[in-house]
């Protein structure tokens, strides 16, 4: 019998770990934000250009490959975010790509389905809101982008899955970093473990048959990252080339980014 992988060591726990880190961090961006309006704070894994890299990989799976099944396209595509921060990633995901070329009939060629982004820091969805209205983006328009306060290890997530025409998942549940702020957490669950190691667990039921995770890490390999979510309910259905360098003879990446399926039909 072939024994599952064991799951890598634990991170040292960090600042990055707390919520009071990014509660703070929110506060100083919606105060950099009112000061200066264009000034809509930190994007994500700027430096690897890994938001580009990201909608690259979605185009072409999801629209162009149909990895979600031939009813599923940029026009219904759900989206869920968690960590969302700023919210930026779904701005992207609503704006789409730059020069135009996946244009129809002048619709746009953003992606155009639902969209939530949430955080467990309220300055977080503070910001967001601020940032969508902004845009165009906020409560009640054509092309809202929802934000919400929740907190994944912790609070029922019948908040953010069983409800209207998401009631079995989400098609996409992105995680730009967040498993990496949860893997820094100190913390530990009703099972004297770390709360990292129940992460997935939780992420799990918010995916819905024949849906995407894609998880985007700087602190953990690609190996690493199927240790800890390949398997079971999840499968590995493709990742993510950045930018690589070589260290002591071996080759790596500045981050990671794994999409794992979740077993059942799209």
């Amino acid at each position: 019998m072939t024994l599952p992988p064991s799951k890598p060591n634990h991170l040292e726990p960090s600042q990055l770990g707390t919520k009071e880190y990014w509660d703070n961090l929110y506060i100083t961006e919606l105060s950099n934000h009112a000061l200066d309006p264009t000034d809509e704070g930190t994007i994500w894994f700027d430096d690897s250009a890994a938001e580009d890299k990201v909608l690259s990989f979605l185009q072409k799976k999801i629209a162009e490959e149909q990895i979600l099944g031939t009813s599923i396209s940029k026009s219904n595509c759900s989206f869920l975010d968690l960590g969302t921060g700023n919210g930026h990633f779904l701005f992207a995901l609503r704006e789409g790509e730059e020069d135009g070329e996946d244009e129809e009939e002048g619709e746009g060629n953003g992606w155009a389905g639902r969209m939530l982004g949430v955080d467990y820091s309220e300055r977080s969805v503070e910001f967001a809101k601020r940032i969508a209205g902004d845009k165009g983006y906020g409560e009640g328009s054509e092309k809202e982008v929802e934000f919400r306060k929740w907190d994944i290890m912790t609070e029922d997530p019948s908040g953010v899955v069983l409800s209207g025409a998401n009631e079995k998942g989400w098609d996409v549940v992105l995680d730009k970093g967040t498993f990496d702020a949860i893997s820094l957490s100190e913390e530990k669950d009703a099972q004297g473990r770390r709360i990292c190691e129940g992460y997935k667990e939780r992420v799990v039921p918010l995916v819905r048959e024949g849906g995407i995770l894609l998880v985007t890490s700087c602190n953990w390999t690609e190996e690493e990252l199927e240790k800890w979510f390949a398997g079971g309910e999840l499968e590995i259905l493709g990742r993510i080339e950045y930018r690589s360098f070589s260290f002591g003879g071996k080759k790596g990446q500045t981050i990671s980014s794994v999409c794992f399926r979740k077993i059942g039909s799209p």
